[in-house]
């Protein structure tokens, strides 16, 4: 195992500048793959970040399955079957261009793909390919594999896949691995999960040019929440408990999202099974190091100290179209229109095990400053300076213990937290600080 590691840690290494020893990488990249059990390419791109790197740097492909993709991934090598090749024609600065697109699948799925430069590929419907330095992006809600320029393709025995068909993969082999819900994390499949079904709602989708319903929610237990998508009709129905064996991973911006289907087997369990639902709906208190450590998550809090006030905060005017924040009246979208007024806060708080950015919207940062947006354009013309709300908000906020409550998504710049609820807490600064630290050393 540690010769098979050995290349990847040497990547993970140069794509931190060398910065962090290659006996440290070594023990965190075996804890990511033999403790938390998350796939490769994902246990390396969180330590590429715990560290401040950027996982688009890491230039060594790690072989993948197809259900294990995920958006934004720089360097993915695959083995799937050609299921469908089609050629278009696209303008470009240098005139037109053709390119190829279709599906290509294994085992555990099938995804969209496009080869950019499809020159000496010689794709055929059926074909079993070797892909190396991939790359993936997201396109309404989907995973779709890219071939650019780096993208090295070459033809296999036809015999090393099954065929495939769209939207059919197998089911899984084995027996599931139980799993609490707070310790989901993405690149897990076949995860055996009891929780209770706190919200359901049915919608129609696309799926490679078919409609398939799909049944998405939220599911708690005592550890904490976690979205889910059904791709079968079980018969959820909020406030039950139930059992899901044979459950797959994959995370939206770092959150993890629970995903079964026709594959999994889904029990019912009695009602005592669980603790009842309003417990199960209340908001877990989580350190940050922990959101940093598992991506993201479904309606948590925090507590910190808020230590900053990001630029951009205050009275913000937005475009009427799409509602991106404006730069001296222009969008840089739509150019040059009126904005509508709107108030945000981007704060920074701190835990004391790690920071993340906290987004307030207007109904929020209305009531910290105890005054509408109408009141905060009225001051602003006054003072003839529409930050005089921003240093308000600093001058109210800054160094002040407090609690903010909402998702956590993730990305290459950190945590951020769009806040549901908030307030500043009246306790003792020093006492908190004493109980965190103990806390936090067990």
């Amino acid at each position: 195992m540690k010769d098979e590691m050995g290349p990847h840690v040497r990547d993970i290494s140069r794509a931190l500048g060398g910065k962090v020893g290659e006996d440290e990488i070594e023990r965190e990249l075996g804890n990511y793959l033999n403790v938390y059990r998350v796939s490769l390419d994902t246990a390396k791109r969180s330590i590429v970040k715990k560290h401040g790197g950027n996982p688009a740097d890491l230039s060594l492909g790690v072989a993948k399955t197809v259900r294990e993709l995920m958006p934004g991934e720089q360097s993915v090598s695959l083995l799937a079957r050609i299921v469908s090749v089609n050629e278009k024609e696209i303008e470009t600065e240098g005139g037109s261009k053709g390119i190829l697109y279709g599906f290509l699948g294994d085992p555990t799925g099938t995804v969209p793909y496009t080869a950019w430069n499809p020159e000496g590929l010689g794709l055929a419907k059926g074909d079993v390919v070797r892909i190396q330095n991939a790359y993936t992006k997201e396109f309404k809600g989907r995973v779709e594999v890219h071939l650019g320029n780096r993208a090295v393709v070459s033809k296999e025995d036809s015999g090393l896949l099954p065929a495939v068909e769209i939207g059919r993969p197998v089911a899984p082999s084995g027996p599931a691995t139980a799993a609490k819900i707070v310790d989901l994390k993405e690149g897990l499949s076949n995860v055996a999960v009891a929780g209770r079904v706190l919200s359901v709602e049915s919608r129609e989708v696309s799926v490679a040019g078919e409609p398939k319903t799909v049944h998405s929610g939220v599911l708690g237990d005592e550890t904490g929440k976690v979205q889910f998508s059904a791709w079968k009709d079980f018969g959820l129905a909020e406030g039950v408990a139930i059992r899901i064996e044979g459950g797959y991973v994959k995370s939206w911006r770092g959150i993890p999202q629970l995903s079964f289907d026709d594959r999994a087997t889904v029990t019912i369990l009695d009602a005592e099974a669980l603790p009842p639902a309003p417990e199960l709906s209340a908001s877990p208190r989580m350190w940050i190091e922990d959101l940093a450590e598992r991506g993201g998550a479904v309606d948590v809090t925090v507590r910190g100290i808020l230590i900053d006030i990001k630029d951009g905060s205050g009275l913000v005017y937005r475009c009427p179209e799409c509602r991106r924040v404006l730069r001296k009246n222009v969008c840089r979208i739509h150019g040059e229109v009126q904005g509508n007024a709107d108030l945000r806060v981007k704060a920074v708080v701190d835990d004391g095990s790690g920071a993340i950015t906290a987004v307030f919207g207007k109904e929020l940062t209305e009531l910290l400053l105890e005054k509408t947006v109408e009141e905060c354009i009225a001051h602003a013309k006054e003072a003839m300076d529409q930050e005089v709300v921003r240093d308000e908000l600093a001058d109210l906020l800054i160094a002040q213990p407090v609690e903010v409550r909402g998702n956590v998504t993730s990305d290459d710049y950190g945590l951020m937290m769009i806040v549901d609820t908030a307030r500043v807490l009246k306790v003792d600064v020093q006492e908190e600080a004493r109980a965190m630290l103990e806390e936090l050393e067990g």
